[in-house]
């Protein structure tokens, strides 16, 4: 003779729809967290770049003995020429999020900045400055300038 069993193995749709909610709602809650992260590491790469710019930017002034002719085809302003440093950040890697240029540059001063690229992941956050005064600014309300209370890397 054959048993026949009386219960049944296995989950009920009931505990299946119960766990893809419980996951759902994890996601939910931890996805924009994640994303919050990535967007903060972006920007400290590029104000670590900042800060090797202007590093090059001094050594550019001990050789010359001015700022000038720092940004490629030797124009005071743009993207800074390959010999003095890279244009894009992070520095390594292929998946820049910021592009360096020079805004400013004379015999005695200098203002950089990194300035998230159109349509990428940064795009939105605002721009990064940095001058030979050691002045940072962060667009946080990306407005497209620096206000009183925004001269800060600060979150």
């Amino acid at each position: 003779m054959k048993k026949h069993q009386t219960g049944q193995a296995g989950f009920t749709l009931i505990e299946l729809m119960i766990v893809i909610v419980i996951l759902g709602i994890l996601v939910g809650i931890g996805l924009p967290s994640y994303q919050r992260s990535i967007t903060r590491s972006n920007r400290a790469d590029a104000q670590a770049a900042l800060l090797g710019f202007a590093q090059a930017m001094e050594r550019r002034f001990t050789q010359n003995y001015s700022y000038e002719a720092s940004a490629a085809g030797g124009a005071d302003t743009g993207s800074p020429d390959p010999t003095v440093y890279p244009s894009q950040s992070p520095i390594e890697g292929n998946n820049p999020a910021y592009n360096l240029s020079i805004q400013a540059a004379d015999d005695t001063g200098f203002t950089i900045r990194a300035v998230p690229i159109a349509g990428g992941r940064q795009d939105g956050d605002g721009f990064l400055q940095l001058d030979s005064l050691g002045r940072r600014g962060w667009d946080a309300d990306n407005n497209g300038a620096v206000a009183a209370s925004e001269f800060t890397w600060d979150q």
